[in-house]
């Protein structure tokens, strides 16, 4: 029988690791408390004390679980098996979005995500500037700042706004990619999961396409948008799960919509 975390307690974990590692440094940041931990990416002094305190906070909360953070894979890599095993494990990305906290933006979020046997069962996604959370438990439904989550209608390509990694194709067809998105109405993202998963899960979205697969970023919104009615797979079609690193998925308000956004990218052809 899974056993399921007291959700008030998570986000309890949550907002206290906001209230005390975050916010006091939200455009306050020190240069030496910033740093470059892979090129390109960044790590400030708030990833790392938030990370530590939900690891404590959570591992509290379901004695014997295992935490798979993003700041501790970087230091170890082998941390990622922890997802291979057996019993409880929380994903946690501490900031999600942290070019955009680095930089002083507001577009960050905490993403916390609970798996027993390498399914995802809880998912967290908090916006620590408005202090609002979404919430997805396993057969639960979806909800925000406690009102159930409600999904864009279905309407054609021409009406759908979405987000596009047009780097899941072959470089040599980027650019037939690009020129196919413009049959969208619009293509934007916040570069940051957190806020592009809300964004779909509150009905500003109809589609994500994303090419990385870390799944600190994924795991918690892909049940949450599946809570909420959303459809989420691989464009082969199989079944996303946190446990692969295969990269491109496309998470979309209905399966039929998942069909036609899919169908339509894959004919996109070069010159």
């Amino acid at each position: 029988m899974t056993i399921f975390p007291d959700s008030d307690r998570v986000v309890a974990a949550i907002r206290e690791a906001a209230e005390e590692d975050i916010l006091p440094r939200f455009q306050k940041l020190e240069n030496h408390e910033i740093s470059e931990k892979n090129l390109g990416e960044v790590v400030t002094i708030a990833d790392i004390e938030a990370e530590d305190r939900l690891t404590r906070l959570l591992g509290d909360i379901v004695p014997g679980s295992a935490v798979v953070g993003e700041e501790a894979v970087s230091k170890d890599p082998d941390v990622l098996k922890r997802l291979r095993g057996r019993g409880p494990v929380w994903l946690v990305d501490p900031v999600d979005g942290t070019a955009n906290f680095a930089a002083g933006r507001r577009v960050f979020g905490i993403i916390v995500c609970y798996l027993v046997d390498g399914i995802a069962r809880g998912g967290w996604i908090h916006d620590p500037c408005s202090n609002r959370t979404a919430i997805a438990m396993a057969g639960e439904g979806g909800w925000y700042n406690g009102e159930r989550l409600k999904l864009s209608p279905a309407v054609p390509l021409e009406q759908m706004i979405g987000t596009l990694n047009v780097g899941f194709f072959p470089n040599r067809r980027h650019n037939a990619v690009r020129d196919a998105a413009k049959r969208f109405k619009e293509i934007y993202s916040y570069r940051c999961a957190a806020h592009d998963y809300l964004a779909l899960a509150r009905g500003e979205k109809h589609f994500s396409l994303y090419r990385r697969l870390w799944p600190w970023d994924h795991a918690a919104g892909v049940l949450l948008l599946a809570e909420a009615g959303g459809y989420t797979a691989r464009l082969d079609g199989r079944p996303y799960q946190a446990t692969g690193r295969e990269e491109g998925i496309l998470s979309t308000t209905d399966q039929k919509s998942w069909e036609t956004i899919k169908n339509y990218l894959m004919r996109a052809e070069p010159d």
